[in-house]
């Protein structure tokens, strides 16, 4: 390279260096730091009654491992939560993305019931964990009184840990399923033509169509939309928090709730730093074995169609 070359190369790559200096700063000071913070108090002693900062190597990690509450309670929660809204969030998203693609409802209807659709995404998650709250409150909430106005039995929603858990998870498929409606959407909208019009000359109906054309062209932003999903959902806590706040008896607990009462709650750095850096592994491991589900289910592509003579 010609020294003139060298010289305006290298002053391109230090011009760039300094447009990402301050997103760097930010990144180190907010991401980075915090976590090596935290790795380092969950390999100490370290209480708001004993700030020793003692060494104990992987004693905290032991345990949280070994803690009833953590592998009985807390993970089968998790992965319930996340599991269960994912799912049902995937499944409501695309049946309205499909239901608002077709040409009777691409007018003003449309852009009014997806306007409408989409209000619960613009709702603070606090705000929507709220208002199901009182919604399924024991003594005056609009849902027990509906229920018995139709003759049904009086229900205590938050006293058992089935049914709390299954106002958190309404509330989280209510939250979240625009999201999934409006990038399937937009995806619906985007896919080409020629492959459903095939499919019709070929004498396909509108579920096999639907099954083996539409959801194979849409599977990579199906599979994107619940990758973002999952992290999101598996560190979800505002939702959560405001409706049971892990009652009855810490029985609704999901992973960040159980580490932010182990360091706030209890007051044991210590154990809220191992209980984020196990929960931080357990993600790890989750993302990898879609991962490995993403790779065996790629080869999901769009086939001919098994349709009847």
């Amino acid at each position: 390279m010609a020294p003139a070359s060298r010289r305006a190369w290298n002053g391109r790559t230090a011009f760039q260096l300094q447009l990402l200096a301050p997103a760097l700063v930010l990144l180190l000071a907010f991401e980075l730091y915090p976590i090596v913070v935290g790795v380092l108090y969950s390999l100490q002693r370290f209480t708001i009654y004993n700030p020793s900062h003692a060494f104990v190597g992987l004693r905290n990690f032991a345990a949280i491992v070994t803690d009833f509450h953590f592998y009985g309670v807390v993970i089968p929660n998790t992965i319930g939560f996340m599991a269960v809204s994912v799912g049902l969030e995937l499944t409501l998203g695309l049946g309205l993305a499909h239901l608002l693609s077709r040409p009777a409802l691409r007018g003003r209807v449309g852009v009014v019931a997806r306007t409408v659709i989409l209000l619960p995404l613009m709702i603070p998650a606090v705000i929507t964990g709220l208002m199901f709250a009182w919604m399924f409150n024991d003594q005056f909430g609009a849902v027990n009184h509906l229920v018995q106005a139709a003759g049904g039995p009086y229900i205590s929603w938050f006293t058992n840990r089935w049914r709390a858990f299954a106002v958190i998870i309404l509330a989280e498929v209510w939250m979240n399923t625009p999201y999934f409606m409006i990038l399937l959407y937009a995806a619906l909208r985007a896919l080409p033509p020629e492959p459903h019009e095939a499919g019709r000359i070929d004498g396909a109906n509108a579920w096999q169509l639907f099954r083996h054309i539409t959801v194979p062209l849409l599977f990579p932003v199906m599979v994107v939309t619940v990758i973002i999903r999952l992290f999101d959902a598996f560190r979800a806590f505002d939702i959560v928090w405001t409706i049971t706040n892990g009652a009855p008896g810490g029985s609704t607990e999901v992973f960040s709730i159980y580490a932010y009462r182990l360091a706030f709650t209890d007051l044991q750095y210590d154990m809220g730093s191992a209980a984020a850096m196990a929960g931080a592994f357990v993600s790890l491991l989750v993302g990898v074995l879609f991962y490995r589900v993403f790779l065996r289910l790629s080869t999901y592509r769009v086939g001919p169609i098994p349709v009847k003579a």
